[in-house]
Parts: structure tokens; sequence; C-alpha cells
């Protein structure tokens, strides 16, 4: 199977291209290299320099003539989606009809989309949340990206394209950047094997749903297999606040020094956790990977880094 990977320079994406080539299929991937790192994609995979919103993504479909694309090209940061608004739906929304688009042209057998539950769902009324729970997104990247998954069902109904949107706890993992992205399990394992005290924005005390990045390439790969008309969520159903990532990976790196703290950002959600029975029915996943297993692993990376 020919596989197309958008956004597979940079931290997911990037480890969906090793699964699948170690699935034994051909790769190619497009990515505009805006935050992803060309040295992150294995060189069995093609490589185009293209951003989605471009016309010559026309020209890369009819190139590699994919069977699967995984859509994981986006603006992610959620702290420049509520300054930037227009930048957001420029790239989350028409983007991702750019993608789908091209998909339909050359008759893509499957679009796995990378979506949010952190995001879409906004306040939780009840938690973990299901795929039910009212969406009321706080921040133009949830709204954008919610949006993006009425025109994964567009395409589905008019078009006939097969979809699959998964909703996306917080990932995190080795190849996750401390610099471009809001992970804070990155931003916090950097600064502290580098002796830096880092800084929690709020009180700490907001609740997320960690999920190691394997276990989401897991995911991925059978939503890709499997028959998913409906958005599923992918997270551990587990809330754990970021005090608490702070303090177990200052234990893992043997980190002494408090927390700093300041003001809280505009569109974070006080707490958010998923319930994946879904995803345990349709698509046969569970995450198996700990947060203190997947913190260790994500601090061993990080440790042989900055080492190299």
């Amino acid at each position: 199977m020919k596989v197309l990977v958008t956004g597979g320079a940079g931290f997911i994406g990037s480890h969906l291209v090793d699964a699948y080539l170690a699935a034994g299929h051909e790769v190619a991937v497009v990515d505009d290299l805006s935050s992803g790192r060309r040295e992150q994609v294995d060189p069995r995979a093609g490589f185009h320099r293209v951003d989605i919103c471009d016309a010559r993504l026309e020209a890369v479909f009819a190139a590699e003539k994919p069977d699967l694309v995984s859509h994981h090209a986006a603006q992610i940061d959620v702290r420049k989606a509520v300054a930037d608004p227009r930048l957001d739906v420029g790239i989350n929304v028409l983007g991702t009809i750019n993608v789908l688009e091209q998909c339909a042209r050359a008759g893509v057998r499957k679009v796995v989309f990378a979506s949010t539950g952190g995001a879409i769902y906004g306040e939780l009324e009840t938690m973990p949340a299901d795929e039910s729970h009212p969406v009321r997104p706080l921040s133009p990247y949830g709204i954008d990206k919610h949006t993006a998954e009425h025109y994964l069902r567009f395409y589905r109904e008019t078009r006939g394209l097969d979809v699959a949107a998964l909703r996306y706890a917080n990932v995190y993992g080795p190849r996750q950047d401390p610099h471009g992205e809001a992970g804070v399990v990155a931003i916090f394992a950097s600064a502290m094997l580098a002796g830096r005290t880092p800084t929690i924005y709020g009180d700490g005390e907001q609740v997320r749903d960690f999920v190691y990045v394997g276990d989401v390439v897991r995911a991925n790969l059978l939503a890709g297999e499997r028959e998913t008309p409906e958005p599923v969520n992918v997270g551990t159903g587990i809330g754990a606040s970021v005090n608490d990532i702070y303090r177990t990976l200052a234990q893992i790196i043997g980190f002494t020094q408090p927390a700093l703290y300041a003001e809280g950002k505009a569109g974070d959600v006080r707490r958010s956790a998923l319930d994946a029975a879904r995803a345990r029915q349709t698509l046969g996943w569970e995450p198996q990977t700990s947060l203190e297993e997947g913190l260790r692993e994500t601090v061993a990376w990080f440790r042989a880094r900055a080492a190299q």
C-alpha cells in the first residue's frame, strides 16, 4: 500500500512514517518544514516540501497516487490560534479542504485525520468525556479542528471518501519539539535536563489526559484498516495535573528546583480526559503505555539527544 503522510516531518507524523515503513508499506511525506524537521524523516520515504495550502499539492498526489492519506499537517499551537485566528483557519480548515479535495480527485481509499479531543470539547461536564459530550471549544484551534471534521463528513457523503477522525488527548513522547509545540512534557524535560527551571502557566492544577505517541501511532494504523464513520477519542481516560507532570519528571531526572509560575493563558481548558470506549469497540485499541513509563522513555530520548 502507498501511504502519504502530511506533516510527516513532525512529532507524530515522523513516528507514523516509521510505523508504516516497518509494516512494509511505501511511504511519501508532505511537509513544508515550518515546524517539522527533515532529519526526522526516514530516508526510505519520499519527501515533498510543499505546504498543504499550496496548489502544488495536486502534483504530489498525481505523482504518488496514494491509497491512504494520514493527514497530520496542522497549526497546533492553541495560543498562536488565539492570537491569530485567521492563520489557524487558513491551515486547519482551508488546508484540510485542499487535502480532502486532492484525495477525492485521486481516488484515495482512506483518509485518517488528526483531530483533537482536548480542545474540541472545551470545559468538561463529565470526565472522562466520550464522543457524545457537547462540543464547546474555547479556542480557534478547537473550532477549526471541529470544522474540519464536518468537511470530512461532507466529503464522505458527497464524494464517497472513506474517512476517520481521531480525537487526540495530549500526545507526548520522543521527538516532540520543546520550542515549537505546546507540549508541557517536552518543554519541562528539555529545560530540566539543561538545568533550567520550567515555568508553569496558571496554578498547575490544570488536568490533562497524556497519551504516549506510540499508542497514538497504533490507533492510526488500526483506523486505516477499520470502518470508522464517527470520530474516535484516542486517550487514556486518566487525568494528570501539570503539577503532577512536573513532579514526576523532576523525580526521573533528579531535578530539585521548584517550578516557576506565571499567569495562565487564554484558550486553555481547566480539565480534560477522554473516554476511549469507542476506540476499543471500533478499532480494538487501548493505551498500553503507562504515564510513568512514557515519561521515562521521553526523558531517555531527550537525554540522548542532549548528549549528541
